[in-house]
């Protein structure tokens, strides 16, 4: 049945209010208007961010949102304008959109798009109105994308066109954990071949990190994480050694120094704690080593630390999805993957019923993901 132009009643789970599990509803969703795209969400991903929604820590989301931002899938339908996909093509959502003409997205160096829920919210279309209704209710949007919905709809600046033999339950985790994690090693580290490295944190993001620090030639790549059950993987993907920092009575940033013999050449924190960032950004070489902050702090959270840290030669830096312009290059990261580059598969620990999304969270929750 051609559904191009009609509304679409499907199933979508929804986070009515701040503390509470999702509630799987049957919504309706309208179709794409000018420079917009419907969706048919075949896979996606659960990830911290989406957790901080339920929790209510993450900035700028009204309530009823459908989240989820992790996701792959197929065109239904395309409003007037779109010139990007066509129904039909598989696609990967964007939860950082690029849009082509912001300062940022004409900046080489740069791909945190002006669009993005940093400089504006999302939880309306661009035209500030929803194309989700339940129960007679707007539903609100997240990051413009709303993949925990069997269709949604988003702007074409949010989309990107894969390979059409990509296998859409796997490509998922490129929409962001993957290409997060890869993406702070490849390009915002920039790690050298025979670098040393460490990586604090060893769920799916940070285990991308290691891949992304193995590819680049590290020699030495340490795993920190309180979860022992995470260091087989972490190992598995290419992580020398692990340490659990409570095994230890001094500060984990003293003891990766005394590891190392002054500290590492590159950090990362994918946690999303500020404690943390803090000791990774000590655990690097004192004149020379470089921490890149991945992980999302809770809303609100400061960071105090010595200037000294960085006076006398360390780099801190951000990352945002991995340094990577998103339409430009997350369809040649899915042919990396198809040309067996490298291998995120082993990423997925678990693969659930739409209807168990809560089981899902319970699971990352419990450091099981």
């Amino acid at each position: 049945m051609d559904t191009s132009g009609k509304v679409i009643k499907c199933r979508a789970a929804v986070a009515w209010e701040v503390g509470k599990p999702l509630s799987i509803e049957e919504v309706e969703v309208a179709p794409p208007r000018a420079h917009e795209v419907r969706v048919k969400i075949v896979a996606t991903g659960i990830c911290g961010t989406d957790n901080h929604v339920l929790k209510g820590s993450f900035p700028n989301i009204d309530y009823p949102v459908i989240p989820g931002h992790e996701g792959a899938g197929i065109v239904e339908s395309i409003g007037e304008g779109v010139t990007c996909v066509k129904p039909g093509d598989k696609v990967i959502p964007l939860c950082l959109p690029q849009c082509g003409e912001c300062s940022s997205c004409l900046n080489p160096d740069a791909n945190c798009c002006l669009k993005t829920h940093l400089c504006e919210p999302q939880n309306l279309m661009p035209d500030k109105t929803s194309r989700f209704t339940c129960k007679g209710k707007q539903i609100h949007h997240f990051l413009w994308i709303s993949t925990f919905s069997e269709y949604t709809v988003m702007p074409d600046s949010t989309i990107a066109r894969i390979d059409a033999a990509a296998p859409l339950d796997k490509v998922c985790l490129f929409a962001c954990g993957f290409s997060t994690g890869y993406g702070a090693a490849i390009n915002t580290a920039k790690v050298k071949p025979g670098s040393t490295c460490a990586i604090f944190g060893l769920g799916g993001v940070g285990l991308s990190v290691v891949i992304g620090c193995k590819t680049a030639g590290a020699s030495r790549i340490i795993g920190i994480d309180i979860n022992k059950d995470k260091f087989t993987k972490a190992k598995e993907v290419g992580a020398t050694e692990c340490i659990n920092p409570r095994d230890f009575r001094q500060p984990i940033q003293e003891v990766l120094t005394e590891m190392t013999g002054g500290g590492v050449d590159y950090s990362f924190e994918v946690v999303g704690d500020v404690n943390t960032m803090t000791a990774a950004l000590a655990s690097c070489h004192m004149g020379s080593g470089t921490c890149v902050v991945i992980g999302v702090p809770a809303l609100g959270s400061h960071i105090p630390f010595d200037p000294m840290l960085l006076l006398t030669g360390r780099t801190w830096k951000g990352s945002i999805l991995g340094g990577w312009k998103t339409k430009d290059s997350i369809p040649k990261l899915v042919s990396g993957y198809m040309e067996k580059k490298f291998n995120p598969d082993v990423l997925i620990t678990h693969t659930l019923p739409f209807e168990k999304i809560n089981e899902g969270f319970e699971l990352l929750c419990a450091g099981k993901r």
